[in-house]
């Protein structure tokens, strides 16, 4: 990890909120602007950053350790699923193998020179989050929500683990906010009204971008073709990264 400046983890107290599209989403963005990114997807038991990046070919390795595959724009990508003969086999491990695994990817891999690695982080506050958050020298931490009332204590469990972790956050994501409707530009706020600047208010924490749901990013993510895509959404939380990074 010498040759890494900046680690970053994408984190949620539950599953579901998009942690993955906001992992993939920032990495894409960073490496727009001329930055040397890499990601490491430690959601051990439900990977899915190979498929929106298009990566099926495993990883290759040496005596001394393994080395990340490349996206088509160069970004370097670690995943379990790169290491499984089906894609589509599940990970049945019990949580010290899970642990294991996180900490071979740390010591193991030949990451190249980064200026930024994105640690896309299991839901929750479980054996896998643990482990990162021991293992890694984290910069600092993007909190990822939704719209739904029972955000803020899933924010507010997260926020104590990182809080007695001694990990910074960056700021607060809302993700799946609204839809615009194509004919008349109305916001519609499909799964109800946010409560994201509440949280973010109550924690003293940045709310850096409240995520519209987007049908053609989607379509790209399942073609793997997630690269070509630009989101103007994530222009706060790259510019905040950038402010506070090495």
């Amino acid at each position: 990890m010498d040759n890494v400046k900046n680690i970053i983890a994408v984190m949620s107290g539950k599953g579901g909120v998009g942690k993955s599209f906001v992992t993939s989403s920032v990495a894409v963005e960073l490496k727009n602007k001329g930055y040397k990114v890499g990601i490491l997807d430690a959601d051990i038991t439900g990977p899915s950053i190979p498929k929106m990046f298009g990566l099926k070919e495993k990883l290759l390795g040496d005596e001394t350790g393994m080395f990340p595959a490349k996206t088509k724009d160069g970004i370097e990508i670690v995943s379990i699923n790169l290491l499984l003969n089906d894609e589509s086999d599940p990970v049945i491990w019990r949580g010290p193998v899970l642990s294991s695994a996180i900490k071979q990817f740390k010591d193991e891999v030949h990451w190249g020179e980064l200026d930024y690695l994105l640690i896309d982080m299991p839901p929750g506050t479980g054996d896998v989050a643990l482990t990162v958050l021991h293992e890694f020298e984290i910069d600092g931490a993007l909190l990822v929500s939704s719209p739904q009332e029972l955000v803020k204590l899933i924010v507010t469990k997260i926020y104590k683990m990182l809080d007695m972790m001694k990990v910074d956050i960056i700021g607060l994501i809302e993700n799946f906010s609204y839809i615009e409707c194509p004919d008349c530009g109305k916001k519609i706020s499909v799964f109800g009204e946010s409560s994201a600047d509440e949280a973010a208010r109550e924690f003293n924490i940045d709310l850096l971008a409240k995520l519209p749901i987007m049908p053609e990013l989607t379509k790209k993510a399942d073609e793997g073709e997630f690269e070509k895509m630009h989101n103007e959404n994530f222009d706060n939380v790259i510019k905040k990264i950038v402010s506070i990074s090495k």
